[in-house]
């Protein structure tokens, strides 16, 4: 056994005041979870401590929660690794390197109802019910069930392993920025039918997730979802294959993220390294064609980046030969042709590696190597036959 100090957030409504802090003292081993501190706390020393769990084994999802400042689950979370974590924080900003204090709080994003209980209803479910979460198949439903190929589902097998924790919304940072963004769960829930091959809906459901300003396009790639799903859902992942299959159905976005994306594409391909002012030109118009005839929306687009452009000049951030389109400089030759050779590889190897569902190279070393085996050590009919 070993001692640890847990601080817990509160928030106890019926008493009519705000959140309090509460540390208490737990005896546990250290391979047991966090989860398990919080309920000997409330067996031993305040029964009121609301906390919400049901299998404690990572399959419910109930018990999701912030710990250390991450988002996670209580039951997944050893105590002794949380001790650790929180020892490193402290060293990581010169206080004491050991016994400090592991700090636990409610998920983020959604209002809490009571200490570590939130209110995932009115944000995460409300969100996942957004995306229409169940299948629109084609034509009359069979007499029985509906017969898929099960290759063709195994691009989905990643984003069926979901359980709802909410853990990806609670550190979604898009989701403080901007509350509407659909968010990570949701988002990784709509890939779940739009990959499915059953679903009749995909292009609909991609053009309502692509042209909503707070959709596809308003993630911002800070990876934290990827870090606290406790699945490997990776919802991150799910919304950049949305957004590949937006794109190519060619659908116009209201944020021009498709055309964003191409651009970056194009001046890194060009230039080796990322030129500002030329990647506002080239999202919004786009080639010699888009500048010379460039679209209503390329000129309304343009107008409202201007302040953006004009900002770090008035703040001498970049100079005025930086802000000009085209004026970057390029990298040396031999780097050059280092981004060009990477560029040909990524054309020649334009594959998709899902490790959900084909594991690492050793787990597949290693099947391989067992099929071996087995084929040398199967007999043959022929020798079967001269046998018998």
């Amino acid at each position: 056994m070993a001692d640890y100090k847990i601080k817990v957030r509160r928030f106890q409504p019926e008493s009519g005041e705000g959140p309090y802090w509460e540390e208490f003292n737990v005896d546990l081993e250290p391979s047991l979870s966090v989860l398990d501190s919080l309920l000997q706390v409330k067996d031993r020393e305040d029964g009121s401590l609301a906390v919400r769990c049901s299998c404690r084994a990572a399959i419910c999802g109930s018990c999701g929660m912030k710990i250390n400042g991450q988002s996670g689950l209580g039951c997944k979370t050893q105590i002794g690794e949380a001790q650790e974590l929180a020892d490193k924080k402290a060293s990581a900003v010169g206080g004491d390197t050991k016994d400090n204090v592991i700090v636990i709080e409610p998920m983020g994003n959604m209002p809490v109802v009571k200490d570590l209980i939130t209110d995932m209803e009115s944000t995460h479910w409300t969100k996942i019910r957004r995306v229409t979460p169940w299948l629109l198949p084609h034509g009359e439903a069979p007499e029985r069930e509906y017969i898929v190929n099960p290759e063709s589902m195994l691009d989905i097998t990643q984003s069926m392993a979901c359980i709802q924790c909410g853990a990806c919304v609670s550190s979604c940072l898009s989701m403080e920025a901007d509350p509407d963004f659909i968010g990570p769960a949701a988002l990784a829930k709509a890939y779940r039918f739009v990959g499915d091959p059953r679903d009749a809906e995909a292009k609909e459901r991609l053009h309502d997730l692509a042209e909503d300003p707070h959709g596809i396009y308003d993630c911002t790639h800070c990876f934290s979802c990827i870090d606290a799903c406790p699945k490997d859902v990776a919802p991150m992942d799910q919304i950049m294959r949305l957004r590949r299959k937006a794109g190519e159905e060619g659908i116009e976005d209201p944020n021009s993220g498709h055309a964003h994306e191409i651009a970056f594409v194009k001046v890194i391909e060009k230039k080796g390294t990322l030129d500002e002012a030329m990647l506002v030109q080239e999202s919004y118009a786009p080639g010699i064609k888009g500048k010379l005839k460039p679209s209503k929306r390329g000129l309304k687009e343009t107008i409202k980046s201007l302040p953006t452009i004009l900002r770090p000049l008035m703040k001498r951030k970049v100079k005025l030969r930086q802000a000009i389109p085209g004026t970057h400089h390029k990298l040396p030759g031999d780097a050059m042709n280092d981004v060009k050779a990477i560029y040909e590889h990524a054309e020649e190897h334009n594959e998709e590696f899902n490790l959900y569902i084909k594991g690492d190279e050793g787990e597949l070393a290693e099947i391989e190597a067992d099929e071996a085996r087995e084929d040398t050590a199967a007999p043959t009919a022929s020798e079967e036959a001269s046998n018998g």
